[in-house]
């Protein structure tokens, strides 16, 4: 019997779940996953029922159907495997338990080495061909979001409890990923501060194409935004980029690291954020200085005061880059919104907690959410 918020299939209504798998084996063809799952050292030595490459498929699959039971999910990916001819070994559905055994020996290293290699392969000779522009540069937005995750032991270890209030004590058996999920009536207590362990998503993504190229995952630090994972991303970036970003005054510290990529920026900053005027621009900007890193060096900026916004850019040009041009351009940086809400489960307003009651399994549902917002947001932009 499905679950609370799961519903059952007809055989007829399977012909457009089997179509959406068979765009995911396109996608991720048997080759792909199999060099993948060896290079992260997940390959068998030794045959199984569920091998390293069914359990990537199975784990696109629950999220791709989220409102899929295990069991439903298996028999999907059962029948489509036969349909589109891709697997010759699932001949049977294999159970939860082993379903739940198979993805920790696959951990969460394979999926999130695929994410990399598609976007890596979405970038031709390092170009974002379908990228809003400005003038030469490719606009891109980095943002975060926070996904609650079922409250275990392993997982508020991990993650922590969600910063607003305590957690409640833990229920069922940790180790199983197949109790019932927290429906939308929990995923709305947890949004106002129910102590649900939280897992946090940095992502950065094309404005336009609303395609997520980059993304981190780890435990929000309280009482400060999340530098160490902004920093992993900045190191992605690429001459040409220009990167939209809100930031705080220790963020201005990373703006060297997004430099040092051959990267520029356009960053919000708070209006307390001491940058003193050295030089006025006829546009009504000023070159500034910024803080950069923990060396007590200093990097040239340029500042825009444009009600509401106050800009620090590395544009340091008002002829190439004008303030008026600027200040519009920075509300492309709501784009990563677009792209966040349309991550299912991941999204600001999605209405479940995630499955997985342990730290690899929760892992590999965000980067399986981020390969499935993938490969949807290429295949709208293709057509």
């Amino acid at each position: 019997m499905p679950r609370p918020g799961q519903s059952r299939t007809t055989p007829e209504e399977r012909l457009p779940e089997r179509m959406a798998l068979g765009l995911l084996f396109r996608t991720f063809p048997p080759e792909l996953v199999d060099r993948v799952v060896a290079e992260c050292g997940r390959a068998e030595r030794r045959s199984r029922l569920l091998p390293a490459r069914t359990v990537v498929y199975f784990v696109l699959a629950i999220c791709l159907f989220e409102q899929r039971s295990y069991e439903q999910v298996a028999q999907l990916l059962t029948e489509g495997l036969a349909w589109a001819r891709q697997e010759r070994t699932l001949c049977t559905v294999p159970t939860t338990a082993a379903i739940s055994r198979a993805r920790a020996r696959l951990g969460p290293e394979p999926l999130a080495a695929l994410f990399t290699e598609l976007a890596r392969q979405s970038r031709p000779a390092g170009a974002r061909t379908r990228c809003a522009r400005f003038r030469q540069w490719a606009v891109l937005a980095i943002d975060g979001t926070t996904v609650d995750v079922p409250d275990t032991p392993e997982n508020r270890a991990r993650y922590g409890p969600s910063p607003s209030r305590p957690v409640p004590a833990p229920t069922g058996d940790s180790a199983s990923d197949t109790a019932p999920r927290p429906g939308p009536a929990s995923r709305s207590a947890s949004a106002s501060g129910s102590g649900f362990p939280q897992v946090h998503v940095v992502a950065l993504a094309e404005c336009g194409s609303h395609r997520i190229t980059g993304a981190v995952l780890g435990r929000l630090p309280s009482g400060g935004p999340p530098a160490p994972l902004a920093r992993a991303l900045f190191t992605t970036l690429t001459h040409g980029d220009l990167l939209l970003a809100d930031c705080g005054p220790a963020d201005l510290e990373l703006l060297h690291v997004a430099r040092a990529a051959g990267a520029e920026v356009l960053w919000r900053i708070g209006l307390g954020t001491g940058l003193p005027v050295h030089v006025g621009l006829p546009d009504g900007s000023y070159l500034s200085d910024a803080p950069c890193g923990a060396t007590g060096a200093r990097t040239a900026v340029r500042v825009i005061e444009e009600p509401p916004y106050r800009l620090v850019t590395s544009l340091l040009d008002p002829e190439a880059a004008p303030a008026g041009l600027l200040a519009a351009l920075y509300d492309r940086r709501w784009d990563i919104r677009t792209s966040l809400r349309d991550l299912g489960a991941l999204s600001p307003e999605g209405p479940q907690v995630l499955r997985s009651r342990w730290p690899g399994g929760v892992e590999q549902e965000v980067w399986g959410h981020l390969l499935v917002h993938h490969t949807i947001r290429s295949l709208l932009g293709s057509a």
